[in-house]
């Protein structure tokens, strides 16, 4: 019933953070009187931040269950301090209507360790349908205006039109210019030799520049709540601005790839980083980091989209795009962190507490009295190398492998429950569908 976390850094003060059931009972730098029968959880010399909320994944269930299901990657989530996901609507069959929504949520009650919510698909004939959901039922909508695995596609203009004049909700967009792209391909189609670097030459920045301009000049002109997945290229950090996030109805987001990679990685890594958008330039990658510095992008989310290595190894045209990465998100972000020198209240900002402004997730996101105790215990002191023995994805392979990061994950713990604990899994708990306010 009580766990007493003694001793641990919470942001940059020494705390003790008494757990009742399922949420924060009490925070002190002085000891606290403890009920009967109390776990003590020695915490010294670690640090505390609250559970990392990704707002970008694709666990693939239903429907691809042969390369993830919701098990095996909210097993790699949790393992990675990742308290609550956000999983995108394309399946197999799309998540496009009421029904094919609520069967996923019935998946997901019995297989989901860490907590959920789910986007619904946007298509060019089901608009209505969107709009009119039930207000908890979802977390936004998700609109592609560029082809990406699933073919969710939607390129009616009316229909985009009164899509983002009617939408309650947050309308989650995948920016990119079909056209574009079409001729793009088009230029390496034939060509018995390709460069290294095809993926960020046939979905480059000025295709990106193009459909997120367009998106949001229609979130400008109808005061849209909107926000705009995975920036990839320094020519969208235009497009955005740097207000705080309450005061915002354009935000943002960049994936700890786009802010780890460049196009030159493309050389040893292949398609092994390909994803859309594409990893571009690092100078696109420098002035991405300062752009989240700078409070242009919001929210960091990982966009987890796992296929199998065999598919991975496939020649370029074949190639699915999407890369694994939640289990090693927040470590990655450390590691980006100690690099550019930043203070670690920038990640706990834009891994926890801005996606639950954001998306107005009720009592998460932040250590605070009576909110749920989703907590992420770190070892500063121990060092952590990604191989395929401690590697949880049900493909089973990163990009990222070989790497040490100089932190590691001690322990999450969601809705009052140790759910991860160096190395050991309980996935007996289960987490709970989010609520929004």
């Amino acid at each position: 019933m009580y766990k007493y976390l003694k001793g641990g850094k919470v942001i940059d003060k020494i705390s003790n953070i008494l757990i009742e059931n399922d949420r924060i009972k009490g925070i002190s730098q002085e000891d606290i009187t403890l009920p009967a029968n109390t776990e003590i959880i020695d915490c010294r010399d670690m640090i505390i931040i609250p559970g990392v909320i990704d707002i970008h994944t694709h666990f693939r269930q239903p429907g691809s269950e042969y390369k993830a299901d919701m098990l095996s990657e909210s097993r790699a989530s949790v393992a990675g301090g990742i308290t609550t996901v956000f999983d995108m609507p394309n399946n197999n069959p799309p998540i496009i209507d009421i029904e094919k929504l609520n069967n996923k949520a019935i998946i997901a009650k019995d297989n989901m360790i860490c907590n959920y919510g789910f986007y619904f698909g946007l298509t060019n004939n089901n608009i209505d349908d969107a709009i009119n959901l039930p207000k908890n039922d979802v977390c936004g909508l998700k609109l592609f205006l560029g082809s990406s695995t699933g073919n969710m596609l939607v390129d009616n203009e009316k229909a985009i039109d009164r899509l983002f004049q009617l939408s309650p909700f947050i309308i989650t967009a995948h920016c990119e210019d079909e056209k574009m792209i079409e001729e793009n391909k088009k230029r390496f189609k034939d060509k018995k030799i390709l460069p290294y670097n095809i993926h960020s030459l046939i979905r480059d920045d000025k295709e990106c520049f193009k459909s997120s301009s367009f998106a949001i000049s229609l979130a400008k002109k109808y005061n849209t709540n909107f926000h705009l997945a995975h920036v990839s290229t320094a020519k969208e950090i235009a497009l955005l601005s740097n207000e705080q996030i309450e005061n915002k109805n354009i935000t943002s987001e960049v994936s700890p790839n786009h802010l780890w990679f460049c196009d030159e990685d493309y050389k040893e890594k292949g398609n092994l980083i390909k994803c859309n958008p594409s990893i571009k330039t690092s100078q696109d990658r420098k002035l991405l980091r300062k752009a989240l510095k700078e409070n242009f992008i919001d929210i960091i989310a990982t966009d987890h989209a796992p296929h199998l290595l065999e598919e991975k190894q496939k020649e370029y045209f074949s190639c699915p795009s999407g890369i694994v990465s939640i289990q090693h998100s927040l470590l990655m972000m450390l590691q980006i962190m100690k690099e550019e020198k930043w203070d670690l209240s920038l990640i706990v900002e834009k891994m926890c507490q801005n996606p639950a402004k954001r998306f107005h997730i009720k009592d998460r996101g932040f250590i605070k009295e009576g909110y749920f105790a989703d907590l992420v215990v770190i070892n500063p002191n121990k060092k952590t190398t990604v191989n395929k023995e401690n590697i949880l994805y049900k493909c089973s392979w990163s990009p990222i492998e070989g790497q040490t990061f100089d932190n590691a994950i001690f322990m999450t713990i969601i809705n009052g429950e140790k759910v991860y604990e160096k190395g050991i899994i309980n996935d007996k708990i289960k987490g709970k569908k989010v609520d929004f306010f």
